[in-house]
């Protein structure tokens, strides 16, 4: 009986995304040299073509680093987990954000680009998510976030406008502490959080932005933050490119 959805893909595709798995997994450590190719093509059962074709989509993808003469090794870093309950809590008085303290904390440097900031309406989901009326305006800032001058992030937060307008939030420079102690200090400490996580095909500017390899696609954190009387304060967007992160959640019991 025929499945009800095969997988028809190409077998070097199929195999680069077995082997894609346990890098991401960490079944297979960073810096450790793969089977051979003669190795893998008893294992997979198919041509040394093949193993080449899926070995090449790997390290386009910056998976795979081939040494010549040497061999074929495992990309030298591990993925990387990125937690965005962290960053809810705003930056004590004098501190920078707290995306950055956390870079720190993990020995990276980090730091933001600000890209723009101004009054649009908002897509849909966020005029949704800050209960808007139809047409309604939101304040935008995006930037875009590095670790060790390598882009991870790009980002888009939305504010309602009647919050925003004459404050740091419509100021094109970065906010000094981030946002959540900003709006503390302005008398809207965020009380809770929700998120969403996606994956999907990077757009073109976040392809180009992030230095997206081949069809790598970008995990995408939808969240929203709520004030006193659930009142939504800030909905952010966050794209990250799906071969170098994975996103993380710590959830107390009761």
């Amino acid at each position: 009986m025929p499945r009800a959805h095969e997988d028809k893909r190409p077998i070097a595709e199929r195999i680069a995304a077995e082997i894609r798995k346990l890098i991401m997994s960490g079944e297979w450590e960073p810096g450790r040299r793969i089977p051979t190719n003669e190795e893998l093509r008893t294992q997979y059962e198919t041509s040394n073509v093949t193993i080449q074709r899926a070995l090449q989509v790997l390290k386009d993808e910056r998976f795979l680093e081939g040494k010549a003469g040497v061999g074929v090794f495992v990309r030298s870093e591990r993925a990387q987990i990125i937690s965005p309950a962290h960053y809810i809590t705003p930056a004590e008085p004098g501190r920078p954000y707290r995306w950055l303290t956390e870079a720190t904390k993990r020995q990276q440097r980090g730091k933001y680009r600000m890209l723009d900031v101004d009054e649009v309406v908002p897509p849909v989901e966020v005029a949704r998510a800050l209960r808007l009326e139809k047409g309604g305006t939101a304040m935008m800032r995006s930037r875009i976030g590095f670790l060790d001058d390598r882009p991870a992030e790009l980002v888009y937060s939305y504010y309602p406008i009647e919050l925003a307008r004459g404050t740091r939030l419509a100021d094109r420079r970065l906010i000094p502490g981030g946002s959540p102690a900003l709006l503390q200090d302005m008398g809207y400490p965020a009380r809770s959080q929700d998120d969403a996580v996606a994956a999907r095909p990077a757009t073109t500017e976040e392809y180009e932005a992030l230095e997206i390899p081949r069809d790598v696609p970008v995990i995408e954190a939808f969240q929203v933050i709520y004030s006193n009387d659930e009142k939504p304060i800030e909905v952010t967007i966050t794209t990250k490119p799906a071969h170098r992160f994975k996103m993380g959640y710590h959830i107390e019991m009761p």
